[in-house]
This record gives C-alpha cells, sequence and structure tokens, in this order.
C-alpha cells in the first residue's frame, strides 16, 4: 500500500503532493513502481495536527481518486473518518476505507457497512492531537488485541463481512517507543484474530529514535520494518517508498514460498 497525502501538514511528505495534477504524478509513480493499493488521505493524523473540515477533504481526495480511475483499475483505500468523504470516494472509485478511528465516530460504522466495500479498522488510544501526550497500557499487546476484537465483532454486527475486514495495531497512534516495539515483537500473535492484518510503520518516530534520524533519512529503517511485518505475517504493509519495499518483501515471499524437493 502506497501512501499518498493531500496535505499540507502530513509528518512526512506535507505539502509535496497537495495540488490534484502532483498527487495524481505521485500516483502513477508509485503504479510504476510495483503498488498494489493506493491510500489516499486529505487530512493529516500526525500527532498534534489539526482537523479539516468536511469540503476541504473532499476537495483535496476526490478529484484525485477520479483522476486515478480514469487511468487504472488499481484498488485505491480512502483514509478518512468523514461519512459523506467515504460516500464521495467510493463513488468516485475507491475500493477501501481505512479508518484511524476503527469506525467509532458518528456513522461511521453505518456509512462503511452500506457503501460494502473492504474497511481498515486501526487501534488509537487518545485523538490525533493528544495520543501522544502519555500513552499508557498494562498490557500493549493485550488491550490492542482486545480493542480490535471488539470492533471487528462490532463491524461484523453492523453487517460487514468477515473477509473484507482489515486490522492495523496503529504504530504511532498513542504509542511510546517501547510500545511500538513489543506490538512489532508480537506481530504474529494479531493473525489470531482471523483477519487480514496492515501494518505501517514507514518514516515513523519510531525508526527516528531508534537511528536518531530525520524523516527523509528513514529509509533503511522503513524497508527493514516491512520486512520484519512480511515475515510476521501482515498482509498489507502501507509504505512510503514503494519501489524499495517491493523489492524487500519481494525477498521475503520467495522464501516463504520455498518448497524442500
Amino acid at each position: 500500500m502506497g501512501v499518498i497525502n493531500t496535505t499540507p501538514d502530513s509528518f512526512s511528505d506535507g505539502g509535496r503532493f497537495d495540488s490534484t495534477e502532483t498527487a495524481f504524478r505521485h500516483a502513477q509513480r508509485l503504479i510504476e513502481d510495483g503498488v498494489d493499493i493506493l491510500d489516499v488521505g486529505g487530512e493529516s493524523t500526525r500527532p498534534g495536527s489539526r482537523k479539516v473540515d468536511v469540503n476541504e477533504e473532499l476537495g483535496r481526495t476526490i478529484p484525485l481518486i477520479k483522476a486515478i480511475r480514469e487511468v487504472s483499475d488499481i484498488p485505491i483505500s480512502i483514509d478518512t473518518s468523514k461519512p459523506e468523504v467515504m460516500r464521495q470516494a467510493v463513488e468516485a472509485g475507491a475500493t477501501m476505507i481505512n479508518s484511524i478511528w476503527a469506525l467509532r465516530q458518528d456513522n461511521e460504522l453505518e456509512t462503511a457497512a452500506e457503501l460494502g466495500v473492504s474497511v481498515c479498522l486501526m487501534h488509537m488510544q487518545g485523538t490525533p492531537e493528544t495520543m501522544q501526550k502519555n500513552p499508557s497500557y498494562t498490557d500493549v499487546v493485550a488491550e490492542v488485541m482486545e480493542f480490535l476484537q471488539q470492533r471487528i465483532d462490532a463491524a461484523i454486527d453492523a453487517g460487514i463481512d468477515r473477509t473484507s475486514i482489515i486490522i492495523d495495531p496503529g504504530f504511532g497512534f498513542g504509542k511510546t517507543l517501547q510500545h511500538n516495539l513489543l506490538l512489532l515483537k508480537s506481530l504474529g500473535k494479531f493473525k489470531s484474530l482471523g483477519v487480514a492484518l496492515l501494518v505501517g510503520m514507514s518514516r515513523k518516530a519510531m525508526i527516528g529514535k531508534i537511528l536518531d534520524k530525520p524523516v527523509d533519512a528513514r529509509l533503511y529503517g522503513s524497508v527493514s520494518t516491512a520486512v520484519i511485518a512480511a515475515m510476521s505475517g501482515a498482509d498489507i504493509v502501507r509504505v512510503h517508498d514503494v519501489a524499495e519495499s517491493v523489492d524487500a518483501v519481494a525477498i521475503v515471499n520467495a522464501m516463504k514460498q520455498a518448497k524442500s524437493e
């Protein structure tokens, strides 16, 4: 899954793709690099990010989805928590809803169920404005798994098919470095929840803290986390550096498929 942030304030590439034209060119590059899914987002969810109104978010995302759909049938995910954005995005050609709130906002769950597309349910402690102020857990792995199980159950109860559900432990969303590392170490446990697993660590602060490097110098750290995630059973890795990650995950997949003669 390749990231396309059409925002001026995203932590990694804010402002680089904040016009439909530049975002569309970036989408084309990611497709050429071998991406399987494009994740389009019009509202930054970095720590301390500001909320955007629905019209602004629509303006940032819908023209881009339409432009991509004119040239490609690649799966497109809309990263949003607003029902109206979900509706218009799916109408424009999006095939997945990526919800950092795990469909807990007003009418999110009902709208997603009605639209009938795949959904990604992410764990977050707190809100984007407050989540990194003092995250605390007794057992981070058990608590995140319990939350995701509850949201899977809620989605199924709302009429969403289990095969359309994806979960995301939410690296960096209300977690310290230690919390993130414990989740990464125990990633395989999340497969017991019986749905697809998405992991997104690309360029995040956890990598910066380990390597002591700024966002634009976290390529190798990001690729290494994608490899660990893929080896631990992740079905989808959400990345900024698609070409490098595609090669790295191809090696993991080849190893997994190797059979003795």
